[in-house]
């Protein structure tokens, strides 16, 4: 059964076992992150491991599915299609770099891995995958400013990369560069989500259609 005890205490082991492998990778990096490691960090033996995780590249894509899991809930739960369309794909921008600045080891896993395959080898298997659904999501609501005529017409693909981009480029500048969203001893004070609000606006603004 999917809900029995059996179920969830294999689910409990997984996730323990996810967790570690996460505080293996932002310590050690892809390099360090082996079934042999992991099992020393969770203090059971490689065999069991195995039972979960058939390689490591199973075990990194667990990894990164679990961050794009967690950001599309996120993104879902703050969605409210009542509000102007602008408005929410901005609030799209600063729920992306909150979830990764709350999840630094997860987004690092996410991106900072060569372990999986490329997208257009399988891109059945990306596009049903965590992260294939969250380009999806991005995809599809550029779609929406684009159809509304909030957003400037333009080639779907390109739009959705570079604006993916905009948005990676702040959250993994300021995970690898700690102090980067603080200002610096003689720059004018403001607070983290200054700089969140005003990115988003950046971002957005880019893309708005604009009259002749």
């Amino acid at each position: 059964p999917a809900d029995s005890p059996a179920e969830r205490r294999r689910r409990k082991i997984r996730d323990a076992i996810i967790e570690a492998a996460e505080r293996v990778f932002s310590n050690e990096g892809e390099a360090g992150l082996s079934i042999r490691r992991l099992a020393d960090e969770v203090d059971y033996s490689p065999a069991a491991i195995y039972k979960y995780f058939r390689n490591k590249d199973e075990l990194v894509i667990a990894l990164k599915d679990a961050f794009f899991e967690r950001l599309l809930a996120k993104i879902a739960g703050a969605d409210n299609c009542d509000r102007p369309f602008l408005d929410r794909l901005r609030n799209c921008v600063v729920v992306y770099v909150q979830t990764a600045l709350e999840h630094p080891n997860h987004y690092a896993a996410a991106f900072l891995t060569t372990s999986q395959s490329r997208p257009d080898e399988d891109y059945d298997g990306f596009r049903l995958s965590p992260s294939g659904q969250a380009y999806q999501w991005l995809r599809g609501m550029l779609e929406e400013g684009m159809r509304l005529g909030d957003l400037a017409p333009a080639p779907l693909a390109l739009t959705t990369r570079s604006f993916w981009a905009g948005i990676h480029g702040l959250a993994i500048l300021a995970i690898q560069m700690p102090n980067f969203l603080q200002p610096f001893p003689d720059e004018p004070t403001y607070k983290t989500a200054d700089l969140l609000d005003y990115h988003a606006d950046c971002i957005a603004n880019g893309f708005v259609r604009r009259e002749k």
